[in-house]
């Protein structure tokens, strides 16, 4: 079997399975899981802006205290 023949086994195989086997989700699912993970990475990043601007204050406490 040559190269090229394997090749066009491996994309023949892969088409069948992407068509015939894998579970695509619905349009609706697919929104509501774009949601959470939108909603998630804004608690995500305002903790984080939160935990920044807390060790700003702190570390600007510190720097008088030793300056």
């Amino acid at each position: 079997m040559s190269v090229f023949n394997k090749i066009g086994a491996y994309v023949k195989g892969s088409y069948g399975e992407l068509v015939h086997k894998v579970s695509w989700p619905t349009r609706a699912e697919l929104t509501n899981s774009a949601v959470v993970v939108m909603v998630a990475s804004i608690i995500i990043a305002l903790f984080i802006f939160l935990v920044d601007t807390v060790f700003n204050e702190l570390m600007d406490q510190v720097y008088k205290l030793v300056i």
